[in-house]
């Protein structure tokens, strides 16, 4: 019986610069439909490249020396950066609006990648940078987002509903029997980009882990366990991420008299 074939191709700048050519597509489509896109789509591309580029020196950097703290520091710089994005996407903001997306991308993100690295692939050390970077990082990806859409539904709908929420509130509801409705939609809304993901995942898309997994030339099957794995620390990450994330503006939005406010 003949075994698998792995072949690896090695790409070599010629090919990232084929590559970014293809984007002169985009740039004519953006160009003929009168998109307004141009400018955009040329610093995006540009960032894509330098970021990269970047943080694959810095990688190949800290791979090599393996130290803890210089691994904790970059976990805490991508927390950071994250928590950031994720307040920056939303549109009403309030004082305070950037601790409670930190929190929220912090706590979920940290808990389900310890439980990742300690319990499930029991690495040794846990902050080996081949295992705990990669993982952390797609856990951030889709928590920011997820976190970012409770956040930006949920402060608009209690802008919105402030009266229905009042009425609700004199009628003798308690203050989370008076948001409950909206605090579950906030939420439902964060989780439907990861929830879609799973329900196509294998069958419409091979996610980017999988895809850069078997270009490099890994076992197929190995690829796919890797990915129902952080497939499954996504969704559970963005859970709590969305839930924390929810139940801090919820105290936000009511004072120490459980009156309905709203922050500036």
């Amino acid at each position: 019986m003949n075994g698998m074939n792995h072949m690896q191709v090695f790409l070599t700048y010629s090919d990232i610069a084929l590559a970014s050519c293809m984007i002169i597509i985009v740039l004519l489509i953006s160009w003929q439909l009168r998109l307004k896109l141009t400018k955009t789509l040329l610093i995006a591309a540009i960032r894509t490249i330098v970021q990269l580029s970047f943080i694959g020196l810095i990688l190949a950097w800290i791979f090599a020396r393996e130290q803890w703290y210089e691994v904790l520091l970059i976990l805490t710089i991508m927390t950071l950066i994250a928590g950031s994005a994720a307040k920056n996407r939303v549109k009403r903001s309030y004082k305070g609006l950037l601790t409670d997306t930190l929190i929220a991308v912090g706590t979920s993100a940290t808990l389900v990648t310890a439980i990742a690295m300690i319990v499930i692939l029991r690495v040794q050390p846990w902050y080996t940078p081949q295992f705990i970077i990669p993982i952390l990082g797609l856990i951030l990806g889709n928590s920011l987002t997820a976190i970012s859409l409770t956040s930006n539904q949920l402060i608009e709908a209690f802008h919105e509903q402030q009266g229905r929420i009042e009425m609700m509130l004199s009628l003798s509801a308690r203050p989370f029997e008076a948001v409950h409705e909206q605090i579950r939609a906030a939420i439902t809304n964060g989780m439907t980009p990861t929830l879609n993901s799973m329900l196509v995942v294998g069958i419409v898309s091979l996610p980017g882990m999988m895809t850069g997994q078997i270009l490099a030339g890994a076992d197929p099957t190995q690829a796919v366990r890797y990915q129902i794995i952080t497939m499954f620390l996504i969704c559970v990450s963005s859970t709590l991420g969305c839930t924390i994330s929810a139940l801090l503006i919820y105290r936000r939005f009511f004072n120490k008299n459980k009156q309905f406010v709203l922050p500036h």
